[in-house]
């Protein structure tokens, strides 16, 4: 998919309502994580992701980070650039913020498309907003902040193909968790990452496992 042909698709996309849950459910693990009994919504900590696109020699690409092996939250995972929003400051502001603090993304260049549906991540307490944006051209982004181990730039093609779909298994408080994943890079994208990008992807035309 250009990098063109992908821009247009979002911005009309999002002037219209967003699926949602229902393309979360395309990529979400299997059985679902609940809150704990008795959890107080209000203490539901917000956090923000960058979901950028860029072009490299005209194909759309997307930025993704691997989050350091020793970190206690999610070491190791697939992720967007994000991190907590702090008080007074916005989703947009704050995933901006945090991918130019973690990998070095000059901002200069990033033109913000809109967010995408927020989702709730019970092993962590955290809600993440996703936020959509665009460069016009490829930037030049180095691993600055300890919480990430590698940075993968990835085609839309690759996440778009039936062949990187695979079903990963983990063991979650000794409960086995089953979940569809993207795998690109040698690394598995599943959780809350391909949950988010299940609705990107929606909003490219994408139909859910096996088709493009």
């Amino acid at each position: 998919m250009t990098f063109r042909a992908a821009i247009d698709r979002l911005e009309a996309a999002l002037r219209q309502p967003l699926p949602g849950a229902a393309a979360h459910q395309r990529m979400a693990p299997r059985p679902p994580r609940q809150w704990p009994p008795g959890f107080n919504p209000a203490r539901v900590r917000n956090a923000a992701g960058l979901l950028l696109v860029f072009p490299d020699d005209d194909r759309a690409s997307i930025v993704l980070t691997v989050r350091a092996g020793t970190l206690e939250r999610h070491g190791g995972q697939v992720s967007l650039p994000g991190g907590v929003v702090e008080p007074g400051e916005t989703f947009e502001r704050a995933a901006l913020r945090e991918a130019h603090e973690e990998i070095a993304l000059p901002l200069d260049d990033v033109r913000l498309l809109g967010a995408l549906t927020p989702l709730d991540i019970p092993v962590s307490g955290f809600r993440l907003h996703p936020i959509a944006a665009a460069a016009a051209t490829r930037p030049t982004l180095t691993c600055s902040d300890g919480e990430v181990a590698r940075i993968l730039e990835v085609p839309v093609d690759e996440l778009l193909a039936p062949a990187q779909l695979v079903v990963v298994h983990r063991a979650r408080n000794d409960v086995h968790v089953e979940a569809p994943a993207f795998r690109v890079y040698g690394e598995e994208i599943w959780g809350a990452t391909a949950m988010v990008l299940a609705e990107f992807l929606t909003l490219l035309g994408w139909q859910g496992a096996g088709t493009s």
